[in-house]
Parts: structure tokens; C-alpha cells; sequence
């Protein structure tokens, strides 16, 4: 894997967007240009040590000057929403590391999206990208309130394109009208909390990103939690994977440092190289196709199907 850029940024601007949702632009200090980025790629903001936090890219990606995030404040969450409300505004200077992207638009005729709470954010990038493309699209956008949801003033643009479905107005989204009329080359792209992630994939393939795992048990592919050993090519050392201690904590208590930020493998900031060996994924990162591919994997929560794995790092 390629190193992420990184880079301190200044908050240029914070935005109230709706309830508990605020937005953050970040620009570089001196005024330098921002790596480019496509719609659906996040960024990790380094809030302090230990607390890392991935939040997707929700501005213009023709604008190279400035990245803009939006973050919901989680008061039962783990502290990165709760230290984004509390500490960073304008002027504030946050190591920013990125962008990556693992939710990519594909090229298509047709789209329908769907998007659950703070789930639009990736979502507003590609609606852009599909309405400049002249591709036929339409939004399904659901919320607890009205006032919870953030962005509809920019959403309104769109016109009749874009549903707004509060649910304490309309009730649960009607996923089985919405997605009825998609055709055959129309794609299915979602992002929202997990039940609306099931939901949707339950009816059929969708292009889906979680902020949360897919499921709640560490074993997602029938494998178990065996040690193992890992080969760290690059650093010339070899550690020992004991059972219910992940590689990433393997790594790290061997005075490793190594680029990680949820540790749940719904980021993919941890991703790394296979050299050799058997990958047992348990991520909710890569493609069915990437898996078999067996050319990466997530080392926050991803194990190993043999007795070694040979990593690149």
C-alpha cells in the first residue's frame, strides 16, 4: 500500500448543518494545494494520540483548496465526535491523513441512493458527480427529524430527484417502492446504520459503506481464533498472534507503529499488503472479489487461515 498523505490543516470554517451535526473545512496553513479525491473517499483526523477517526469527504471535489466533513455528535460514542463538537473550532490545527476510498461511484447510465442520518455525507459527492454526468439518478434520504438531518438546503437543488423521509413523519423508508423501479444498469449506493445497510442489501446488490462492523461476532468467514504467526517482511521481525489479541495489538506492543483509525474494519486506514499466507477477513471493507483476490487485508480485526502470513510492513 501506497503511504497516505498527511498533513496539519487549519478548521478554516465550522457550520452547524442540523442537530447535533456540525461541518469542518479544513484548509492547508500556507495556502497549498489538498491531494485530489473522488466522491465516497474519507480522511482520518489524528485527534489526539490514540484517537484517531475517519469522517467521509462531503465538498467539491474539484476544489483542491479546501476538504470539508461532517460529524455527528455521539454522546455514548467512543470520544472522536465528542472531541470534534467540543475542541475544534476555527483556527485549530488537526493532523489530517488521506484521503482513501473504499465506497468508489462507478461509472453507470443509472443510480439510486440511499442514505440513513449522517450517511448522506458520502452520498452528497456522488449525486453531484451523477447529476454533472447527465446520469439518471434519484435519492432516498431518511432521518429521525427533519431537524436531524443536514444538508437539505443544498439537497433541495435537486428538486423532486431527492425524497426526504423524516421518520417521525413518514415512518420507516419504503425501501421495497424505492428500489422497485431501479432497472437492471441502474446501481444501488448506500450509507446509513446498519439496519438500513441489511435492509437494503437484503434486496438485492448494493455499494454499501458502514460506519459500524457488518455483524456483531468476530468471526465473519467460518475461521477461528488459532495463533498464528506474522512475518513483518519489511521490518525484518516475526510476532506471534495469540488468540483474541488482534495483529494490529501484536504489531504494536512489538514497538511497531502502524496507521490505523477505527479498529473495526469499517475504515481501511489499516490495510496491508499479503505477501504470502491465507487471510482470514473479518472487515466490512472489501469486496466479496478482493477477499479472494487474498491481496490485502484489514489488520485491526482480520486473522489468518494457516499457521503464518507473511505481511508487507
Amino acid at each position: 500500500m501506497n503511504p497516505p498523505h498527511e498533513a496539519d490543516l487549519v478548521v478554516a470554517a465550522r457550520t452547524e448543518e442540523a442537530d447535533g451535526v456540525v461541518s469542518l473545512t479544513f484548509r492547508h496553513p500556507q495556502g497549498a494545494t489538498l491531494p485530489p479525491w473522488e466522491p465516497g473517499a474519507h480522511v482520518d483526523l489524528v485527534l489526539t494520540d490514540g484517537l484517531v477517526r475517519s469522517y467521509s469527504l462531503c465538498g467539491d471535489p474539484a476544489d483542491r483548496a479546501a476538504w470539508t466533513v461532517a460529524v455527528l455528535h455521539e454522546p455514548l460514542g467512543r470520544g472522536g465526535s465528542a472531541y470534534v463538537h467540543e475542541k475544534l473550532t476555527p483556527g485549530a490545527v488537526v493532523r489530517v491523513r488521506g484521503p482513501r476510498n473504499h465506497f468508489p461511484l462507478h461509472e453507470a447510465p443509472g443510480y439510486r441512493f440511499v442514505a440513513g442520518g449522517i450517511g448522506i455525507t458520502p452520498i452528497l459527492p456522488m449525486v453531484a458527480a451523477a447529476e454533472a454526468a447527465g446520469a439518471e439518478w434519484s435519492l432516498l434520504y431518511g432521518g429521525r427529524t427533519r431537524g436531524s438531518m443536514a444538508f437539505l438546503d443544498r439537497l433541495s437543488a435537486y428538486g423532486t430527484k431527492v425524497r426526504v423521509a423524516p421518520e417521525d413523519e413518514t415512518g420507516l423508508l419504503d425501501l421495497d417502492g424505492y428500489l422497485g423501479p431501479a432497472g437492471d444498469e441502474a446501481l444501488v449506493y448506500c450509507c446509513g446504520p446498519g439496519p438500513l445497510l441489511d435492509a437494503v442489501e437484503a434486496r438485492g446488490a448494493a455499494h454499501t459503506e458502514r460506519f459500524r462492523p457488518a455483524q456483531d461476532g468476530p468471526d465473519s468467514t467460518g475461521g477461528t481464533d488459532h495463533a498464528f504467526e506474522v512475518e513483518l517482511r519489511r521490518s525484518g521481525r516475526t510476532v506471534t498472534v495469540p488468540p483474541g489479541r488482534s495483529i494490529l495489538h501484536t504489531v504494536q506492543d512489538a514497538g511497531i507503529d502502524v496507521l490505523y483509525s477505527c479498529a473495526e474494519g469499517t475504515c481501511g486506514t489499516c490495510e496491508t499488503d499479503i505477501m504470502e499466507g491465507a487471510a482470514d477477513h473479518r472487515d466490512s471493507v472489501l469486496t466479496a472479489g478482493e477477499r479472494a483476490a487474498g491481496e490485502t487485508l484489514m489488520i485491526c480485526v482480520s486473522r489468518c487461515r494457516g499457521p503464518r502470513l507473511v505481511l508487507d510492513m
